[in-house]
């Protein structure tokens, strides 16, 4: 059985073709600059050289039955017929209040989507986009929704809920929703596994690190506590993203500096975080270069940002009474040998224990603790298309 998963953007769309037999990989491209001049795909299929198409590509169906195409061309192709993919997986960033867990899509899913096209602007209608070009290219395929806030709706109310009027919780939804929800709900049940613990019980903290980053904390596998909010903006430092500040701040500035609220939130997404800090780089790479060479304001960058995850690592150990793993994940999680080794050493009071051999290593999944700490750390390399393969298998088989 194989399964097309889709991520689009608002001129982007990310593909795999995953063959849920063996769970492998057959086919996986991107296409660039859907409705731009210089449209481009780049499909590579397992085992075979990278084949591009350069042509105009003025909407997502027009992307779609490319990919398609390409999928089935007879040279680069990997099926006969799209009568082999047996149905279509699809992130949608923002669910709002209205689902809890993936789901088969139908007019009422498309409708809530929609809704929530204020919550998720930037996201939300590429995916709408993504998935009625599915429907128009491949009609009466089955299109599943993976919601990237769905893991954060298993939170209770103590954890979701901002302390301002309720009324903004009854009109407007505002509440807390959690985001990299698919990775999250991806690492948390693999630490389970690798770690051999119980799947009802476990307490788990993922870290997602990556240019965007979040934390979670989830019990057997359902989700207590995540470091994003109403936005990703909330939570860690990140690339660019300021994470947990003062909302006063935000006045302050205004004020002083002459501007509004939007140019206020800009800065916060877009010229914050590490970058901000360090004035360098929003690559944590190009950052710890900076340090190595001397630059203050580049190490005061990096130790900001593990004192910030070793802060919500405590928080969420208090939350749920103990933890049992912890799994680094995500581009820094699963490639910055430093950064891991630097969060672990504020972790000593849990017992925490690092072997530096199995913690010199990238992107490999493996455990890297030694046998004798009391909490097992792991390196888990995050596939949310994956995790988005198996919940339309399992919603459509």
């Amino acid at each position: 059985m194989k399964i097309l998963v889709i991520n689009c953007g608002s001129s982007s769309l990310k593909y795999q073709l995953i063959d849920m037999d063996n769970e492998s990989v057959v086919a996986k491209g991107l296409v660039e600059r859907i409705g731009i001049e210089g449209s481009i795909l780049t499909h590579q299929p397992a085992g075979k050289d990278k084949f591009i198409v350069k042509q105009p590509m003025e909407d997502h169906k027009v992307a779609i039955a490319l990919v398609l195409d390409a999928l089935q061309d007879a040279e680069h192709g990997v099926v006969k017929s799209t009568d082999e993919i047996s149905a279509v997986g699809h992130r949608v960033v923002h669910g709002g209040t209205y689902y809890s867990e993936s789901v088969v899509v139908d007019d009422e899913v498309k409708k809530a989507i929609r809704e929530c096209f204020d919550l998720g602007p930037l996201h939300n209608p590429a995916n709408l986009m993504g998935i009625e070009a599915c429907e128009s290219v491949m009609p009466g395929k089955k299109n599943v929704v993976v919601w990237d806030t769905a893991f954060g709706m298993a939170m209770q109310e103590k954890a979701y809920l901002y302390a301002i009027p309720y009324e903004y919780y009854e009109k407007y939804s505002v509440r807390r929703y959690g985001f990299h929800g698919t990775s999250h709900m991806f690492v948390s049940g693999e630490a389970i596994k690798l770690g051999n613990l119980d799947p009802k019980m476990a307490k788990v903290i993922v870290c997602h690190l990556g240019n965007g980053a979040s934390i979670s904390a989830s019990i057997g596998g359902k989700c207590v506590d995540t470091s994003m909010g109403l936005t990703p903006l909330e939570g860690l430092i990140m690339g660019t993203r300021s994470g947990d500040l003062d909302p006063a701040v935000c006045q302050f500035i205004c004020n002083k500096e002459g501007i509004d609220i939007n140019e206020m939130l800009n800065i916060l997404n877009k010229k914050s975080g590490v970058l901000g800090i360090s004035g360098v780089s929003s690559d944590f790479r190009d950052i710890e270069t900076a340090r190595a060479e001397g630059n203050k304001r580049a190490a005061a960058a990096l130790e900001a940002f593990t004192y910030r995850v070793a802060k919500y690592i405590g928080a969420y150990t208090a939350a749920m009474n103990g933890v049992d793993a912890i799994a680094f994940t995500a581009g820094v999680g699963e490639n910055d040998i430093k950064t891991r080794k630097a969060i672990c050493e504020y972790l000593g009071y849990l017992g925490v224990v690092i072997d530096d051999a199995a913690n010199d290593v990238r992107g490999d999944r493996r455990m890297i603790s030694t046998p004798d700490s009391k909490v097992k750390v792991m390196l888990i390399p995050t596939n949310e298309e994956l995790a988005i393969a198996r919940e339309t298998l399992r919603l459509t088989k």
